[in-house]
């Protein structure tokens, strides 16, 4: 993030950037056939079984199909089962598409199916992705193109967690060498990997949906902010989505010729969570305060520059789940002001009390906690910031150690399964995300209702109440969902952009020759 009350510094780093840039040449000459995609960091493993980090799923996802995709909505659609039943809460049944084949040649059947959940379920595969599929009973494949799961409990988010970048389908009898060269069924074939350098995928020519329009990605993996703006200058790059950078550096970018800049919103959510153990937090009066002081408006125009929507809830207003309706906390100091007076927080000296936020060291999020920690200040709440390296302050949080502190929700967010994943009295870490130690009867009992039932018409109700509650009573903060920003060569062209901001556009993308 930049501030516009940064000061010299940050012009001084955007000036920096702009001559470096001005430096380089326009000379290079790309590859004809083959996009160059930047990514941060290398995915952790290929193995749609197994990898969850974000450039995992989201390159898995052009490898391999999942049962299931995702609509405009964030609801479920058709994917490999071209239609599905549910003739009573506790099965499942599907129909595959024909004619489907791996990257090898075999045909994708039942079988496939039923080892790929199988082989997670009963344990042949080591993978935090086993928890999701708990209430499984057992898997049934009566013939070559039907697949039937029966549940031991009631599982609506199971459709979900079938659906894109969840898991997709391994071939039978796939083990530990799905790890170095998984074989998919894909739009893309993989062709080779090499750790924080790159990973090479080539159209699939025999694949059963929609072919590709690219005949070669190379995903190049560059950590630093800066080497990605120059690699996009010089044109040895091709296309970012959701880069490193500060939005001052797309500004930049978006002057130069050779460049565009698709945005469109997203489903990324900043927010700030809440110790509710801690004496003076769990207090509900205090977390509104909090709220109250907070102006999110020249934070997203300074910050942002404009590329992020204000949030209301942890669910992205595409999700047809979300709740409008409910009454935002717009920046009222006074009302902050007496919220704290009734809880006991008199001012002494024009301070009521400290707190302490814990946040990672990036650029982006130390810009965003200093104008908090500003604003908070104006009501009497002297805010001590403590930034430490990601995987430490991550160790914190997952271990209460933590009064407030700053995180995203990338992608689990676009489900009403969060709700039981981050808030629900079971979910205290390790069994989950409710990393605040939130407990509400009430609550609790809507989410196992929302969980059981499967019609999509009594859920909606029941998570626009889980909602309400959870904007009254305040277990975290919703900031902003990040708009979805991708800066590319004008040689790529036809880039659609979806909410999740995952890599699917590639599907679509084509090199003008």
């Amino acid at each position: 993030m930049r501030c516009a009350r940064s000061g010299p510094p940050a012009l001084a780093t955007l000036a920096a950037l702009a001559l470096s840039l001005s430096l380089l040449s326009c000379s290079s000459r790309p590859d004809p056939n083959t996009l160059v995609m930047l990514i941060e960091s290398s995915p952790t493993n290929l193995d749609p079984r197994i990898g969850v980090d974000a450039q995992s799923e989201r390159i898995d996802n052009l490898i391999f199909d999942d049962l299931l995709s995702r609509g405009d909505n964030l609801d479920v659609a058709p994917g490999l089962a071209e239609r599905w039943e549910v003739p009573d809460p506790l099965t499942y049944v599907f129909r595959l598409h024909h004619g489907v084949t791996f990257h090898d040649g075999r045909p994708l059947t039942s079988r496939d199916v039923k080892w790929t959940f199988d082989s997670l379920i009963q344990g042949k595969v080591r993978s935090t992705k086993a928890a999701v599929y708990r209430f499984v009973d057992r898997i049934d494949a009566p013939d070559d193109f039907t697949v039937v799961f029966h549940m031991k409990e009631a599982d609506t988010p199971l459709l979900w967690n079938l659906s894109d970048g969840a898991i997709g389908i391994v071939p039978y009898g796939s083990g530990d060498e799905m790890t170095r060269h998984p074989i998919g069924s894909g739009p893309f074939t993989f062709v080779s990997a090499e750790t924080d350098k790159e990973v090479i995928l080539e159209r699939n020519d025999h694949y059963w949906g929609d072919k590709a329009g690219l005949t070669r990605v190379r995903f190049a993996v560059v950590p630093d902010a800066t080497t990605e703006a120059l690699e996009l200058r010089k044109g040895s790059a091709d296309v970012i989505i959701n880069g490193s950078f500060p939005p001052d550096t797309v500004l930049t970018l978006q002057r130069e010729p050779s460049l565009a800049v698709e945005s469109a919103p997203g489903t990324r959510l900043a927010y700030l969570g809440f110790n509710l153990r801690d004496p003076v937090l769990k207090d509900v009066r205090v977390r509104q305060a909090i709220a109250y002081a907070l102006d999110r408006t020249p934070m997203i125009e300074y910050l942002w520059r404009g590329e992020a929507q204000p949030a209301r809830s942890i669910l992205p207003p595409q999700s047809w789940a979300y709740n409008g309706n409910i009454p935002p906390y717009n920046h009222d100091p006074a009302k902050a002001r007496a919220l704290l007076d009734a809880a006991g927080y008199p001012t002494v000296n024009g301070v009521r009390f400290h707190i302490a936020m814990k946040t990672s060291t990036d650029e982006n999020t130390r810009l965003m906690v200093a104008v908090i920690q500003q604003q908070l200040r104006e009501v009497g709440i002297v805010l001590d910031i403590r930034s430490f390296e990601f995987a430490t302050f991550f160790a914190d949080v997952t271990h209460g150690a933590f009064q407030l502190y700053g995180l995203r929700w990338i992608g689990g967010n676009e489900d009403p399964d969060i709700f039981e994943y981050a808030f629900h009295s079971a979910k205290f870490p390790p069994n989950g995300a409710n990393r605040g130690y939130y407990s509400n009867p009430k609550l609790d009992s809507l989410i196992d209702r929302g969980r059981r039932e499967v019609d999509p018409a009594v859920r909606k109700p029941i998570y626009a109440e889980v909602q309400r509650i959870l904007a009254d009573e305040l277990p975290a903060i919703n900031l902003w969902y990040l708009d979805n920003v991708l800066v590319h060569n004008k040689r790529v062209r036809n880039l659609q952009l979806n909410p999740a901001g995952n890599f699917d556009f590639l599907r679509t993308a084509e090199l003008a020759q």
